[in-house]
């Protein structure tokens, strides 16, 4: 069956889901122990050098991939000693690592590039389609003819969902974020949770930058996550703090983007900047009526002193 417009742009959404669910399973999933992460936008910057030069230099995506973790890691690192060990105000640490991102990424890619007329390109992700699923009519090219992370971020946002609802060690997680002094009682490390989903969840974000050069534009631009690491706090608020939420939310953030870069090349008259305003507008829209229905962890944004059995 040949490809129609209506699927070509389907196709589009589903790839244009990745970087909005992954920082905000991340976001998420920080969240789900009290720390509420703010840095994304810098992360998934930091995300997108490392990740692009890391596939510059040695020749490989999956290397690319990597190390954008790994950078994204390290800040979760950062934020999770700051304020887990000591006790350091969450917003102001997180908008601290956001500018620190901001200014790294684009001195890192000067170092090792340069500042070139044309930069160097990298080979961005093949399209990865499933055997017999990709040939099913409609379905198959939107859902089955995608690249690798496509999956793999769907299948996290499924594994995340049982992990957190369906198991021991989940309900013990979202303890931490809702009443860590009775989860502390009962044997479970509020510390080590902290670190653990901190550092998972900025590895995700740094992913989620990596993704952009690696399948949209091939090399790296300062600016290029575009407010998506924002968009990400905004989308895991409209998820209510839950992984099908957040899975739900990332289509209508990605349907929006899509249809705007659409609106974009159409001649309609719109001023460019009207439409690129188009997902933060309808962010502001969908929060107002969202915000009153969703709940977030009781103990979002507190860091936990075991001694004085309070939050500071």
């Amino acid at each position: 069956m040949a490809d129609t417009p209506l699927i070509n742009f389907a196709s589009l959404v589903m790839m244009a889901v990745v970087p909005y669910l992954l920082a905000s399973q991340g976001t998420m999933l920080a969240g789900r122990t009290g720390l509420f992460i703010v840095s994304q936008e810098g992360v998934m910057l930091v995300g997108a050098s490392v990740g692009f030069l890391g596939a510059y230099l040695f020749d490989s995506l999956a290397a690319g991939m990597v190390l954008a973790m790994l950078a994204g890691g390290l800040f979760g690192v950062a934020l999770a000693y700051f304020t887990t060990n000591l006790k350091m105000d969450q917003f102001v640490i997180g908008l601290a690592l956001f500018f620190l991102g901001l200014g790294l990424s684009s001195l890192l890619f000067k170092i090792v590039v340069g500042v070139t007329l044309q930069p160097p390109i990298i080979p961005t992700l093949d399209r990865l389609p499933i055997p017999l699923l990709s040939e099913i009519p409609v379905l198959g090219p939107i859902l089955f003819d995608q690249n690798i992370l496509v999956y793999l971020s769907i299948l996290l946002s499924l594994f995340l969902y049982f992990f957190l609802y369906k198991t021991s060690t989940g309900l013990s997680l979202r303890a931490v974020g809702e009443n860590p002094k009775a989860a502390d009682s009962l044997g479970v490390s509020v510390t080590r949770w902290r670190y653990a989903t901190t550092i998972i969840g900025s590895m995700l974000m740094g992913l989620a930058g990596a993704y952009l050069p690696m399948v949209y534009t091939g090399t790296y631009t300062d600016g290029i996550v575009r407010g998506r690491g924002w968009l990400a706090i905004a989308l895991t608020f409209f998820g209510g703090w839950s992984p099908q939420g957040i899975l739900l939310g990332s289509f209508f953030f990605a349907l929006v983007e899509i249809l705007a870069l659409r609106v974009q090349v159409t001649d309609i008259g719109l001023p460019h900047q009207f439409l690129r305003m188009l997902p933060y507008l309808a962010t502001i829209l969908v929060m107002v009526f969202a915000f009153r229905r969703v709940r977030a962890p009781a103990f979002l944004g507190q860091n936990y002193d075991r001694e004085s059995r309070t939050s500071s």
